[in-house]
Order: structure tokens, then C-alpha cells, then sequence
């Protein structure tokens, strides 16, 4: 499963040594329960199960990516509780070997995941009337660590007006003040644990060691246009440009495989399964009693004493719940599919990022061009096969920033990553010249979209419509990105560096022909998220519960991205594993982490944009 599930998206592959710069990874009513009633389960749709098998555990987890990861290893602390955690995809290494996985482990080799269906389920987009009619590729992780095994390792949480906003919306105890606690409670920072890191926890974080000379003129030309700096956008000003956070240890990609599972593989209380497709959620009556799943060729059931959880993302979460009869009855009934609980939210209030590169050639000979030659490639990969050292040792994406759009917006809804190279087609296409880019999408668009199911067949992949840039809103604020991107690489620091602007180009200039530039090349971020929504019970497109409890069912809950109200400000990994971090805690009944009043920088003025 991909979580977020993850993820930033760009990155650079480096293949055996540094290779091509990749696409960034970055990016109710009180009666509505009784309606959802009104669809219920009739008897002749009865999904009875009788236990014929002695295989069952307390916990079945779907997924073992960036949220089922981290629950397998928290649900395990209680040696009393068995855990049985089924991924569709294989191990994320080869005879246990890092070496023999590098195009996972090393981190600048990420396009090759993108890339490859052996650990990526490659979902595309319906055409998208609003960019011209383009399909958009959709690369979700399928393999031990989901996404955190293919995405960029941008490591950023959000910004904490983004999880007040979710209580509002619904989720309540997930404000800012309950989630701090569990976003520190993950991770060990390389730089130590304070109010808003965490110094110990399994998830390590580090800063980008290249100190390239473009990524310095990045941050002080953002500077020069007016913005501040932070130090930390992950701690008490997220809004500035700096250096940016990565899972990367010790030079090697690391991903909740590597931080939460492999270290508790020798728990006798949890089991593994790979390759593994889970076909439906069994029931008996309205609980949720196990899964049924296939593994070559041969089709299983596996019960749950407790409970099923569904960590399999935001695509494939929906979608094992509407297989399994969970979802709008009316969609169901179509595919001849018996209905055992109407919650028309699954599947529905799809977001998003979208981003796109705006490019400047290099006047100088030192970006990644040079690096991405076969010689240089060679050399750069045995670096990191004997050492885990060197350029690929970094996803290249070490600096980037947040800012307001315009006056009026509370907090930062605008992100950057900036990349001292260029990225072609996603990354399949070599860079050709020396330029440099900067990754730069809305944070929170209001484009809504969807995901149906396409058959009755779990082998069939869903229906996926995300209705980017379906709003003037949206239009205005890619066309804002555009003008503020250029601004920035207009300043004094780019100077010694700055050429003939390679894209949109010095010819796209009216509103107008940005709007075409940005139709043509906006792109996914890779961040779909929201399609399980969380929320009261009397919304009636919640599905799961604040405490993450399928809405009308008993024994199911769903526990990763797709459960966020609403989209947050930034990448999504940081808060996917979070999101599982607080799961964990009320799933074994623990009272819930709190630290309330940690301040949260404010602009001194809204009135203006900067």
C-alpha cells in the first residue's frame, strides 16, 4: 500500500549512481446516521461467516505501509495481542539485503520504484477535462512500507492550523494540541528532541548534507523577496523558506519498514504475509469477523478476534470497503454487490496536490546535470554501495519553504521544493542542459473528487476522478505560484547562477498563457488523501469515527490517509504516521497525548501577502 501515504514527491535517481531527477513526491445532519440505517442490510444479503478455521488473530492489519507499519509494531508492545499484517506487495529487501534493494534503499534511486509494477500499483486518473484532457499517473507503494518506500523523504507535518481545522470539521481530539504529542512520539530528530521534535522515537530525520551553492541561493533569494527565514518548518514557523527535513538515515531511505516493522519481526505475538491481495472484509452480521485474501493462487481467510483494520491508503482502503459491500448502496447494487452498510463517504471527497516546475537554466556548470552521465552515475552508486555515502545518499531535495498566496490567508498555502537539477517527463527523460526548478502547488484546493469502483473484481482498479482545477480558485492559485516563483528566482542571490528561464518560458506571460502552461503541466504531487473521511456520525459523509471506527459496523476501522477530514498543508507522510501513532493509543484504550498551548508563529500582519 502507498500511504501518503506519503509522501514529498521528487527526488533523483541516480540508478547505479545518480541518475535522473525525478518528479517530486511531493504533493451533517442529526438524522444522517438513520439514513445510513435505511440502507441496511437486508437478510437475504446475510454475510454470515462461519469459522471453519482455527487461523485467527486479535488484529488483522491490511496494509504494511507508513500506518500499518507503525500499527503492527505498536499493537505488538502488548505481548498478550496477536497481530497478523498482510501486505499485497513483497518485502522492500532481497534476501534481507539493503545492497542487493537499493533501488529502494538508496535514496536518490527513487524513480525506479516510481517506475516499476513490481512494488507500485500504478493507478492513473481519468482524463482531466480541466488540464487538458491529460490522464495522470498515479504511483501508490505495494510493497513493506508503502509509499515511505517510494516517495521523495520529504518529511513535513503540516501546519498546526490544519489539524484545529480537522476538529472543526469534525474529527474531534485531533486538533493540533492531541496530534503535537504523536508527531513527536514517532520521530528522532538528527538535531534533538524539543517542544516540537522528537528526539527518540523510531522515526529518524535528518538534514541534507550537501550545502549545494543553489540551494543556499534559494533560501536567501527568498529572503530578498520579502520572505522570512525558519529554521524549522516542522516546529513553530512553518511559513519562510529553509532547509527541509528527510527520513534519511545514515544515507539510506527510511521508511516505516525500516523504522517500525523490521525492528519487531522477531515478536513472537506478530506475523507477516507478502504478496498477498485482500479481496474482501468478512462479516457476520455487522462485525467485521476477518479478511479473505489471495496468495498464489490460492484464496485464504484469516479471522480477527478484535478487530480488522484497513491501512491500505487512501485508494485501496475505499476500495476493500465498497468490495466488501461498505459504501453508496446505489453504486454497490449496480455491480450486483450486497450492500451491508450504505456510507455514500467512502470513496467520495478525494484531495490532492497538484504541483508544477518552474525551470531556470544554470549559467554555471554545477547542478546534477554532470551527475546523471554513465561515468559519474558508476561512481556515485559504488560510493553508496560500499559506504551509503555521497550524492546518493540524498533525494537532492534539501531546501524549500511555505507561503501565503495572498493577504487575508491565515496560514501558508503555497509550498515549494526546490531542486538543483531538472526533471523531465516525471524523470524517464534524461535533463538536458544545466538548469535548476522549483516544485510549487496550492496546499489546499478546492477541487473535490471521487473514486468507484470499476467492477466487482478486486483485480480491477477503481475509477479514480480527483477534478483538478475544477475551481476559479484553483486556476488563480497555480496561476499566483507561477508569478511568486519567478519573483523569487528574479533576486539578487540568483545572480552568479541565473539563465534564459527554461519553463513556462520568457514567452508565457498574460494570465492567460499561464493559465495554458499551468493546464499543460501541472502534474499530481502525489498526495491523495480524505476518501474515508472522519467525522461526527451525524455527517452524513463521515465514515469512520474519531476513533477511527467504521461508522455502523462494529470490529473495522480504517487507519490511515484516507481518514483525514481535509488535506494538509504539506506532504503526507509525517501526518499518515502520526495519524497511526494516535490510532495505536486508542485502539489499546491509553489515555490520549496531549500539550496544550504550544504557540504557533502568526505574521504580524494578515492584511498583506508577505
Amino acid at each position: 500500500m502507498l500511504s501518503a501515504a506519503a509522501s514529498g514527491k521528487v527526488g533523483f535517481n541516480m540508478g547505479m549512481g545518480v541518475g535522473r531527477c525525478v518528479s517530486a513526491w511531493l504533493r451533517g445532519s442529526p438524522n444522517a446516521l438513520n439514513r445510513r440505517r435505511d440502507w441496511d442490510l437486508s437478510p437475504r444479503y446475510s454475510t454470515t461467516v462461519a469459522k471453519s478455521s482455527t487461523q485467527s488473530f486479535n488484529y488483522v492489519i491490511v496494509g504494511a505501509g507508513s500506518a500499518g507499519c507503525v500499527l503492527a509494531n505498536r499493537l505488538t508492545e502488548d505481548p498478550q495481542e496477536s497481530v497478523l499484517l498482510l501486505e499485497a506487495g513483497p518485502k522492500d529487501r532481497t534476501l534481507g539485503n539493503v545492497r542487493l534493494s537499493w533501488k529502494i534503499h538508496m535514496p536518490a534511486a527513487l524513480t525506479y520504484n516510481l517506475c516499476d509494477d513490481k512494488v507500485n500499483w500504478f493507478y492513473h486518473t481519468l482524463p482531466q477535462e480541466h488540464v487538458n484532457n491529460r490522464v495522470m499517473y498515479w504511483p501508490r507503494g505495494r510493497v513493506w512500507g508503502g509509499s515511505s518506500s517510494l516517495n521523495a523523504m520529504v518529511y513535513i507535518r503540516g501546519h498546526g492550523e490544519d489539524y484545529n481545522r480537522w476538529q472543526r470539521e469534525g474529527a474531534e481530539g485531533w486538533d493540533y494540541d492531541h496530534c503535537l504529542p504523536y508527531f513527536r512520539k514517532a520521530q528522532c530528530h538528527e538535531l534533538g528532541g524539543d517542544r516540537y521534535r522528537g528526539g527518540s522515537g523510531p522515526l529518524h530525520v535528518s538534514r541534507g548534507k550537501t550545502n549545494h551553492p543553489l540551494h543556499r541561493a534559494f533560501i536567501e533569494a527568498g529572503q530578498q523577496a520579502g520572505y522570512p527565514f525558519t529554521n524549522d518548518m516542522n516546529g513553530f514557523q512553518q511559513e519562510g523558506l529553509g532547509w527541509m527535513d528527510m527520513t534519511i538515515y545514515e544515507g539510506k531511505r527510511w521508511s516505516t519498514a525500516s523504522a517500525y516493522l523490521r525492528p519487531v519481526l522477531t515478536r513472537a505475538n506478530l506475523r507477516t504475509e507478502v504478496q498477498c491481495l485482500t479481496t474482501r472484509i468478512l462479516f457476520d452480521g455487522r462485525r467485521a469477523v476477518g479478511v479473505e485474501y489471495t496468495q498464489n493462487g490460492e484464496k485464504k481467510q484469516v479471522f480477527a478476534e478484535k478487530e480488522v483494520i484497513l491501512s491500505g491508503g487512501a485508494i485501496n482502503s475505499p476500495q476493500l470497503l465498497m468490495l466488501s459491500g461498505v459504501g453508496n448502496a446505489d453504486d454497490l447494487k449496480q455491480l450486483d454487490i450486497p450492500v451491508v452498510q450504505h456510507l455514500p463517504g467512502v470513496g467520495s471527497n478525494l484531495q490532492d496536490h497538484l504541483e508544477l516546475y518552474v525551470q531556470q537554466q544554470c549559467s554555471q556548470p554545477i547542478t546534477l546535470y554532470k551527475a546523471q552521465k554513465p561515468f559519474h552515475m558508476v561512481k556515485i552508486g559504488l560510493e553508496w554501495l560500499l559506504q551509503y555515502t555521497g550524492y546518493g545518499a540524498t533525494a537532492h531535495l534539501e531546501s524549500g519553504g511555505f507561503i501565503r498566496s495572498r493577504g487575508g490567508v491565515a496560514h501558508p498555502d503555497i509550498q515549494f521544493h526546490f531542486l538543483p537539477s531538472q526533471v523531465i517527463d516525471h524523470g524517464r527523460v534524461a535533463s538536458k542542459i544545466e538548469a535548476y526548478q522549483v516544485h510549487v502547488g496550492p496546499m489546499r484546493s478546492t477541487s473535490i473528487g471521487w473514486l468507484k469502483l470499476k467492477s466487482a473484481s478486486p483485480l480491477d482498479h477503481p475509477i479514480i476522478q480527483p477534478n483538478y482545477l475544477s475551481t476559479d480558485t484553483d486556476v488563480w492559485e497555480f496561476r499566483e505560484c507561477v508569478k511568486l516563483s519567478r519573483e523569487i528566482f528574479a533576486q539578487k542571490a540568483f545572480d552568479p547562477f541565473r539563465g534564459p528561464e527554461v519553463q513556462p518560458g520568457p514567452e508565457c506571460q498574460s494570465d492567460a498563457e499561464i493559465d495554458a502552461f499551468v493546464r499543460d503541466k501541472a502534474d499530481s504531487a502525489y498526495h491523495p488523501s480524505c476518501t474515508c473521511k472522519m467525522g461526527s456520525p451525524s455527517d452524513p459523509m463521515a465514515v469512520v469515527d474519531p476513533e477511527t471506527r467504521v461508522l455502523g459496523l462494529e470490529g473495522l476501522r480504517v487507519v490511515d490517509a484516507s481518514i483525514m477530514p481535509s488535506v494538509v498543508s504539506g506532504n503526507l507522510n509525517a501526518p499518515t504516521i502520526m495519524i497511526a501513532e494516535k490510532a495505536a493509543d486508542i485502539i489499546r484504550g491509553r489515555p490520549a497525548l496531549s500539550d496544550p498551548g504550544v504557540p504557533v508563529y502568526q505574521p504580524g500582519s494578515l492584511e498583506t501577502q508577505r
